[in-house]
């Protein structure tokens, strides 16, 4: 759990940094929690690179930067392609309870 000073600090690093320019629950650009549209894609690709980019402790930014796109060049065909089955799983899930709430967490198998 992250203390309300280290939160404090983020938003301030993050208002110095891109200010007027960042989203997040308490920036400039309010994202709610569990916003309804991000797809099962953001979710796999985000946890996929972070998992690959962060595995070591990053140097510097250059480094950073060349992770990334390395490990953006590791997504295989068959990886989207999977991803796309599930997002069609998805919308035929929403279609089925015609559009009620349904657990993330069900849908995300």
């Amino acid at each position: 759990m992250q203390c309300v000073y280290c939160n404090i600090c983020n938003i301030w690093l993050l208002d110095a940094t891109f200010p007027n320019r960042w989203i997040g629950g308490d920036g400039p650009t309010p994202w709610p929690p569990r916003s309804p549209d991000i797809t099962h894609l953001d979710f796999f690709l985000w946890r996929y690179v972070k998992d690959k980019v962060f595995s070591t402790p990053v140097p510097d930014i250059t480094n950073l930067k060349a992770r990334i796109t390395d490990t953006y060049g590791t997504v295989t065909e068959d990886m989207l392609e999977s991803t796309w089955r599930k997002i069609g799983y998805r919308l035929d899930v929403l279609l089925a309870t015609k559009g009620a709430h349904v657990e993330v967490s069900l849908l995300l198998q």
